[in-house]
């Protein structure tokens, strides 16, 4: 029995539905969910339902009890995230399950020095509990998204381009859906006890790229700025964008902008059998009716 966290979350239900393709029976998967109301998609499809979160430790215990494979899908509360997977591990412990697979973040800086420390720390934490645990495990050092881009860029980008402090660097960006494919083929495969994977893509871009291709796929000029950090928050200030928003935004872009996403190794190509989406295949997808 696998059982997936986050399931009605992006990234939980694309491995559940990858599963599902690949053949793995419904009978055999567990879905961790908070509210059975919001997840009637899987509980249609015949997927096992199992009602717990990460806050509520004893809940946990019973939702992972017989599950041999777990999938600690991370949760998306930043703040208190690192006690919540805490909980997640602890309880998968007690429960008996023998192997946890978890999705983590790449950055090339792992330090507090990093401009996105509020986002590494409790990923770097719950990977050094799920070590210690005793527990086989899996972790997939998750670059960032393609996903993230269309929110970075904003909804009016083919009428203003891109504005982002970003600068030239370039970054690894794979799909969402192509990580969630990894994950669902480890899940079914073997020889994958206590590794660490790579999930970036094989090709580094810079937002300079991502211009230009846009300016293809669209049909006109779509321009890149990259601004100093201050103008940044500035004209988003201005524009009435939410602070956290801003700081979130200008965080990453100054990780992107220090290199922190930048790979030449990646075991996402060898996880699918195949090349990962490309940024220009992605984008295409995204925009070529707008």
């Amino acid at each position: 029995m696998v059982l997936i966290t986050g399931a009605t979350g992006h990234f939980g239900k694309a491995v559940i539905n990858h599963l599902l393709e690949k053949g793995i029976h419904a009978k055999d998967i567990s879905a961790l969910v908070r509210d059975e109301a919001k997840a009637g998609d899987l509980k249609a499809k015949g997927v096992n339902l199992r009602v717990g979160d990460y806050d509520d430790y004893n809940a946990l215990v019973a939702a992972f009890k017989g599950v041999d494979k777990l999938l600690l899908v991370s949760g998306s509360d930043v703040v208190n995230r690192d006690k919540q997977q805490e909980n997640a591990v602890k309880a998968a412990k007690e429960a008996g399950v023998r192997h946890i697979l978890y999705t983590s973040f790449k950055s090339n800086n792992e330090t507090e020095s990093s401009p996105i420390a509020f986002v590494s720390k409790s990923h770097l934490a719950t990977e050094k509990q799920i070590k210690e645990s005793g527990m086989v495990y899996t972790i997939f050092k998750n670059n960032l998204y393609l996903d993230i881009l269309p929110m970075f860029f904003g909804e009016k980008v083919v009428e203003t381009g891109i504005f982002l402090p970003a600068g030239e660097t370039k970054a690894a960006y794979a799909s969402r859906d192509n990580m969630a494919e990894a994950a669902a083929n480890v899940l079914m495969g073997k020889g994958h006890e206590n590794k660490i994977y790579n999930i970036s893509n094989t090709e580094n871009t810079s937002l300079i790229e991502a211009a230009q291709y846009l300016s293809e796929i669209v049909g006109k000029p779509i321009n890149y700025v990259s601004p100093s950090t201050e103008v940044y928050f500035e004209t988003m200030t201005h524009a009435g964008v939410p602070v956290e928003y801003i700081g979130f935004f200008a965080g990453f872009a100054e990780a992107i902008k220090q290199g922190e996403f930048v790979t030449e190794n990646t075991d996402l190509e060898s996880l699918l059998g195949r090349k990962p989406t490309s940024l220009k295949k992605y984008l295409t997808k995204i925009y070529s009716g707008v």
